[in-house]
C-alpha cells in the first residue's frame, strides 16, 4: 500500500494557493482541470517531498463548505489488489460505500466517518460481485 494524497475542497481556489503556497512554502505539482464535471484539481507539496501531496478541490458552480467539516474530503491510498482489499475490509465489517465497479476505484469510511479512497495499482478487469454493486450511503 502506498499513501496517495488527502484532498481539501476550497470555496476561493486563488485565496487558497495563495496561502498554500506564497503562506506555507508548498510547491504546485500538477494541475487538472475537469470541464465536463467542472472541476479544478490542484495538487501541492512541500519542496523536495512531493511524495505527500494535498489535493485542492475547486468546484467551479461553488461548494457549501459550513464551518470546516465540508471541507476536508478524504485519504487517499495504493493498493496492490483492489477486490482483496475491499473483501478484507467487508469481512471486517466495513461497508464499501462505493464498490470498486471499474477495478480502479473505491471509497470506504473509518468507524470514525472519515472517507478513504481506494485505488487500484495499475488496472484490474471489472468481475462480480463488484460491478454489479451499488453504492451505499455517502462518502
Amino acid at each position: 500500500m502506498k499513501y496517495l494524497h488527502t484532498m481539501i475542497r476550497v470555496k476561493d481556489i486563488n485565496q487558497s494557493l495563495k496561502f498554500f503556497c506564497d503562506g506555507l512554502g508548498l510547491k504546485e505539482t500538477r494541475r487538472m482541470e475537469n470541464e465536463k464535471g467542472r472541476f479544478t484539481l490542484v495538487f501541492l507539496a512541500a519542496p523536495n517531498d512531493e511524495k505527500a501531496e494535498i489535493e485542492l478541490t475547486y468546484n467551479w458552480d461553488g461548494d457549501e463548505l459550513g464551518e470546516g467539516s465540508r471541507n476536508f474530503g478524504y485519504l487517499a491510498y495504493r493498493v496492490d489488489n483492489i477486490y482483496e482489499t475491499c473483501q478484507r475490509l467487508m469481512d471486517m465489517g466495513y461497508t464499501i460505500n462505493r464498490p470498486p465497479r471499474d477495478g480502479h476505484m473505491a471509497f470506504v469510511r473509518s468507524p470514525d466517518k472519515i472517507s478513504i479512497e481506494i485505488l487500484q495499482e495499475g488496472n484490474l478487469e471489472p468481475k462480480e460481485p463488484w460491478a454489479s454493486m451499488e453504492n451505499t450511503g455517502s462518502w
